[in-house]
């Protein structure tokens, strides 16, 4: 099995040390096998157990339906997509295209689709990369965010998406059918994108479309999470710093219109819910419901995914990520649920050294 490993720095020295039963894995001592206040979602909504694969699928429609119930259905992923090329930029090592496509049933967004050289004829994986803009996976932003550009420069075609228009004007998500009236949450809707992003690069003739993965941080990494989840041909998944249950940390801000908590503006002001600002539309129903989301990374089972985990979700997140872990032993998978730590809310280069060799492991190794 292929190793994993964590680097510590120590007076500027980084040490690297293996875990002998296969690295992020593993959740630490202290809450291995600890399940924490959370639903299992081996449970049926009878209060049935789950004890057969076969009633995982019934169990996994369950989950799936509810939520989709609660989060609006989304329209019809669009699996013939035309892609208009805008421009193409020669780079070293792999071409840059602008290209512009429809990322919902009637708005286009402009992204960059980056392939490496020398790849004609074959088949490679691919990577969805997802933020606030398109230009800072690809290296034209802030340091250590730029997925698309590394993963690129290690093989893999990406395509680099972001909420540009709206996060200029701080509405940040997609609203359908419009800002004003919602009918699938914003944050649903982002992973809708994500969806018809996939079926772009399922459509190049250089990717193999059963090994397409997705990454994002931070905003990019509760897109990233709910995308992989509700849409199931994303192979596996990378999800930064999100905050992967609800929590009432302010970074962990689903409440947020652009998230979980849409309602008609004026929208309340930004900032954790109090009594003078309460949160309002789904995201209380779905915390009075004792709904959280880790049903939504069951969804994922067995396909693998990584939480590279910073102040938003630090090592006793294993409290949720191990109801995944017995969603996934049940099915016969041992390995498919990792998480690496990091202080810090921000990636940094060995955080995204795992990101990489995570997507290189179940993309390139695995998938074939």
């Amino acid at each position: 099995m292929r190793k994993w490993f964590l680097g510590m720095v120590i007076g500027g020295l980084a040490f690297l040390h293996a875990d002998e039963k296969g690295g992020w894995t593993e959740a630490p001592p202290a809450y291995e096998n600890d399940l924490g206040d959370f639903r299992s979602p081996l449970v049926f909504e009878n209060g049935s157990r789950v004890t057969t694969s076969e009633g995982w699928e019934n169990r996994r429609a369950e989950i799936f339906r509810q939520w989709t119930d609660l989060l609006g259905e989304w329209p019809k992923v669009i699996t013939d997509p035309e892609v208009e090329i805008l421009r193409t930029e020669p780079r070293d090592g792999f071409t840059k295209h602008t290209i512009r496509f429809l990322w919902t049933p009637k708005e286009k967004t402009t992204a960059y689709l980056l392939v490496p050289n020398g790849i004609a004829g074959e088949k490679r994986p691919a990577v969805v990369t997802v933020y606030y803009e398109p230009e800072t996976a690809i290296g034209e932003g802030k340091e250590n965010r730029d997925f698309a550009l590394q993963l690129t420069k290690r093989g893999f075609v990406t395509l680099s998406i972001g909420t540009t228009e709206a996060t200029a004007r701080k509405a940040y998500s997609l609203y359908w059918p419009s800002e004003n009236d919602v009918r699938v949450q914003p944050l649903s809707m982002l992973g809708y994108a994500a969806a018809n992003a996939f079926q772009v690069l399922a459509d190049r003739p250089e990717v193999d479309e059963s090994r397409i993965g997705i990454v994002g941080h931070s905003f990019g990494g509760k897109w990233a999470m709910f995308a992989s989840c509700l849409y199931d041909r994303f192979a596996c998944a990378a999800w930064s710093d999100p905050g992967i249950v609800f929590d009432t940390r302010p970074s962990v801000n689903y409440w947020e219109p652009w998230y979980l908590g849409w309602h008609p503006k004026p929208w309340r002001q930004r900032g954790l819910p109090s009594e003078e600002n309460p949160a309002r539309g789904l995201y209380p129903e779905l915390r009075k419901a004792g709904r959280d989301l880790h049903e939504l990374h069951a969804l994922m089972a067995p396909r693998p995914f990584l939480v590279s985990g910073g102040s938003e979700d630090p090592p006793s997140r294993w409290k949720a990520l191990n109801h995944a872990v017995e969603v996934n032993r049940l099915l016969g998978f041992e390995d498919r649920v990792a998480m690496h730590n990091r202080p810090e809310h921000g990636p940094n280069p060995e955080s995204n050294e795992v990101i990489y060799s995570f997507f290189e492991r179940w993309l390139r190794e695995e998938g074939k």
